[in-house]
């Protein structure tokens, strides 16, 4: 990929309340911490990272369609709507750039539920259960990929 690129880093629902949600699994890092990470992050790689977030699955949707239009690199955390959104996953399937699946816990460790990722099978990747350095680790991933 020509590192020159933009990426959309796009959040799910809940994620704005980083900080003071559930801070045993999450820590204590805010959104705006984590805004500031990934653009510097970004920089440091030569990348334009525009984070965003919504508790609204429609608009992540309509984000997902505008990178899709724009061959736009994506690093997704989709929280809760890994685990049944099959609107996201036909979004993430019309994909015409790298984009990478993240979470900041493991899915795997956790409940039950959130053992199924409907999007996974899309995603050019998965990264989880790295806290922040989850964030990290893949706008490097994207850094190599063509």
């Amino acid at each position: 990929m020509d590192v020159s690129h933009r990426v959309l880093v796009l959040n799910g629902p809940n994620l704005g309340r980083l900080g003071s949600r559930e801070p045993e699994k999450y820590g204590t890092t805010t959104f705006a911490e984590l805004v500031g990470v990934c653009e510097k992050t970004g920089a440091e790689l030569g990348l334009e990272v525009e984070v965003r977030q919504t508790d609204d699955e429609a608009e992540l949707v309509g984000w997902l369609h505008e990178a899709a239009d724009t061959r736009t690199p994506v690093v997704l955390n989709p929280a809760a709507f890994t685990h049944y959104s099959y609107s996201l996953r036909d979004a993430i399937a019309q994909r015409t750039a790298p984009l990478i699946e993240i979470h900041l816990t493991n899915p795997a460790t956790r409940e039950d539920f959130r053992h199924t990722s409907v999007v996974a099978g899309v995603a050019t990747g998965t990264i989880a259960g790295f806290g922040l350095d989850s964030y990290r680790l893949a706008l490097r991933a994207l850094t190599t990929l063509e």
